[in-house]
């Protein structure tokens, strides 16, 4: 693995550029060595490359950064007001003004503060970095290529980025009432570029079925990118390495995607390829794994580990068995490529192994993690930067998430019964709902779909004791009836509208198609407010009722086979 690190460390590999597609070709003869058949393909993605930048406030001209789908200032800049923003929640613009000035905001450059900043009507953003470090981000909230109506979703304004003792000296004079006035200048390429996608198949000894296991990860990187996400590709090598040794021991397919425009593009690759291979996926993909930044030095924290509800117990058992931890059983965050929850596919990792909190300088931690309580603090201060080289990796760290990768993409491509747990997700399920109950009580009568959820809860518990008697005689229909279960509860649990376009990449709730629910259970009754909630929140209780009823026909299919 530390050979093949040595060969990504190579190149700069932005996305759709000659040197990223170099790269495919390294991993694309590699994995031709071990046996798998490849198809490198070229693809239309929405590209954005940051340039040059500048600040200027007087005299002074701060070192930054623009970013990802940041807007193009042109040679003469943006000038405006200068106006301090928070972090740059609903509530700070909720007391700011920010029309036709700039606003300064604590804390990296992400989505959610740039369409804010944009649907204030702020020219302009100043983000102070956490850190000394300057941060590449991807500014854009539309997940993948956008749609004609979701260009109204990218950003208007021109975004910046400076050090944080820069930028905490410049926050000072705006809080002792300092007047000041900036200059922002940007240049950023942003349009349609043809970028790679590299899928590459093992096929299986002894398939029981044509069912795959999906593993994925991306290849572009910000600079040198030797840990996001050399790491995990050398990673993702090592297993079809092993696995194709053991071809003959497979009952499942393996499918390794490597993608492009994860960090220039929010993930266009996997969401072109969710859009483009969606029938395929939706017959025969049985789950997800993703990798991301693995192996890197001080990633010793590993109980952050996120999995969907159905992967849980298996994702609990990889790291205990091959990293000797336990998991807190986070739910799986709405970042990485994780673009295929509307087909209904369970998920199971991200990111593997996080710095310690509380010791040093280390980013992204709550966005990595599920929420709640973490002993993980992110990646190490180097995530996103020119100094993501090869000296940051740990060699055996790197063999010990590779081996906890190997172990849970082994059992999903060896079990004869795959290894998903539906009676958690119901019963994770059944909890939202029934709390729900309880906080609609007298505004709005969901009784017909918590009935339908323990019925369902029912429905499992037979289906898993008439499994057990089967002995796996009926591996086949059992699993049929699991993946069908799935593909009717995973799109509830992790989108909020349609199965077919992902929804934006900004946080959710867990169940976020409930969220319509929740606005009904604290608005005024009888007010405008309530009543628009009502209207979503009764279309809220009729998906939840079919996706229900869809899981519930699956199970009884399988118990009048």
């Amino acid at each position: 693995m530390m050979r093949h690190l040595e060969e990504f460390s190579r190149r700069v590999k932005l996305s759709g550029s000659p040197d990223e597609l170099e790269s495919f070709g390294y991993l694309r003869h590699q994995l031709e060595s071990y046996g798998l058949s490849t198809n490198l393909v070229l693809h239309d993605a929405y590209i954005s490359l940051p340039g040059q930048a500048q600040i200027t406030i007087g005299d002074w001209a701060p070192e930054c950064i623009t970013h990802s789908f940041s807007r193009s200032s042109g040679p003469e800049g943006v000038r405006g007001e200068l106006v301090y923003a928070g972090v740059g929640g609903p509530d700070d613009f909720a007391r700011t003004d920010a029309r036709g000035k700039i606003v300064l905001l604590d804390g990296i450059a992400n989505p959610a503060a740039s369409l804010r900043s944009s649907q204030a009507g702020a020219i302009g953003q100043i983000h102070i970095s956490p850190s000394k470090h300057l941060y590449e981000m991807c500014i854009s909230p539309v997940w993948g290529n956008p749609t004609p109506d979701q260009l109204e979703l990218l950003p208007k304004t021109v975004v910046l980025s400076i050090r944080n003792s820069d930028g905490e000296a410049l926050k000072g004079r705006l809080l002792n009432g300092e007047d000041i006035t900036a200059v922002l200048t940007a240049e950023v390429d942003t349009g349609w570029r043809k970028t790679p996608m590299l899928e590459a198949n093992l096929e299986a000894g002894h398939p029981l079925d044509d069912s795959f296991v999906l593993f994925s990860g991306h290849h572009d990187t910000w600079y040198y990118g030797v840990m996001d996400n050399g790491s995990a590709n050398a990673a993702m090598l090592e297993a079809a390495r092993i696995f194709a040794l053991h071809r003959k021991d497979l009952r499942r397919h393996l499918r390794l995607c490597f993608w492009s425009g994860h960090s220039h593009g929010r993930y266009s690759g996997s969401s072109w390829y969710a859009d483009v291979k969606f029938n395929e996926l939706s017959a025969r993909c049985v789950a997800h794994v993703n990798i991301d930044s693995i192996g890197a030095k001080g990633n010793t924290v590993l109980s952050d580990a996120l999995s969907s509800n159905e992967l849980y117990a298996l994702a609990a058992e990889a790291v205990s068995a091959q990293g000797g931890q336990e998991i807190e059983g986070h739910r799986m965050s709405r970042a990485g490529d994780q673009s295929f929850w509307g087909i209904g596919i369970p998920s199971i990792f991200m990111a593997m192994g996080e710095q310690p909190a509380g010791q040093g300088d280390s980013v992204m931690g709550p966005a990595i993690g599920g929420g709640g309580a973490r002993k993980g603090a992110g990646f190490g201060w180097w995530w996103h930067t020119p100094d993501d080289t090869l000296d940051k990796i740990d060699p055996a760290l790197l063999v010990r998430d590779t081996a906890i990768y190997v172990h849970a993409i082994g059992r999903l491509l060896t079990d004869e019964i795959l290894p998903l747990d539906i009676r958690r997700q119901v019963d994770a399920l059944q909890r939202e709902l029934s709390s729900l109950a309880v906080a609609l009580d007298g505004r709005m009568d969901i009784g017909s779909i918590v009935k339908s959820v323990g019925m369902l809860g029912d429905a499992v518990e037979h289906f898993q004791e008439a499994a057990r008697g089967d002995s796996g005689r009926d591996a086949k229909s059992i699993n049929r009836a699991l993946v069908a279960v799935t593909r009717a509860l995973v799109p509830i649990d992790y989108t909020r509208g349609s199965r077919v376009d992902p929804d934006p990449a900004l946080r959710q709730n867990p169940y976020p198609v409930l969220d319509p629910l929740r606005s009904v259970a604290t608005a005024t009754v009888g007010s405008d407010q309530f009543l628009f909630a009502s209207v979503a929140g009764r279309r809220a209780v009729n998906r939840v009722a079919l996706a229900i009823d869809e899981a519930l026909a699956a199970l009884v299919v399988h118990d009048e086979m």
